[in-house]
């Protein structure tokens, strides 16, 4: 399958920035990141939350442990 690595970079660009959202919203809580999953493809969805693994462990760990269930966010 061949892929534009215009729009890979662009795709990954748009993940990054939302994992950096994702992360700042993590402070107000669950729901806010839910929420702004929410707007995204299933895709991006995945994408984000293992940039935000990436770039912030300890925030990831501690959304997980008050969201054990945030797998079925991404369907």
């Amino acid at each position: 399958m061949a892929t534009d690595p215009e729009l890979s970079d662009s795709w990954w660009d748009k993940v990054k920035y939302y994992a950096r959202l994702a992360i700042e919203r993590a402070e107000d809580g669950v729901d806010a990141v839910k929420e702004l999953l929410s707007t995204l493809t299933s895709d991006e969805r995945c994408g984000v939350m293992l940039e935000f693994e990436d770039l912030d462990s300890d925030k990831f760990a501690q959304l997980v442990t008050h969201a054990p269930q945030w797998t079925e966010w991404m369907a």
